[in-house]
């Protein structure tokens, strides 16, 4: 069975259809065709963060693309230590 993907606008359409409209989720889910937890779900990043909910295709939410972000500079920074520390242990070898 593949994964079935809804485009943002149809998750937004579904939260406004409990928030807005009042229908019950257990309802507005089977209406859907869709899990009841998946629809709390979708309720839940919209109503924490409204502008960052459903980034969809592959982008990021701006915290996790900055957590992606800062553990690639810190690889980044452990590699030049190593080489630093290298460079120190040839340097010190060199000098006695």
């Amino acid at each position: 069975m593949t994964r079935r993907n809804f485009s943002r606008k149809f998750k937004i359409e579904a939260v406004r259809l409990v928030t807005d409209r009042g229908v019950a989720v257990a309802q507005a889910a089977r209406d859907l065709d869709l899990a009841e937890s998946v629809l709390r779900r979708w309720m839940r990043e919209l109503t924490s963060a409204p502008a960052a909910a459903f980034p969809g295709n592959g982008q990021m939410r701006a915290d996790l693309a900055e957590i992606a972000a800062l553990k690639k500079e810190v690889a980044r920074l452990r590699a030049e230590r190593d080489i630093l520390k290298k460079a120190a242990a040839l340097f010190a070898r060199e000098a006695t």
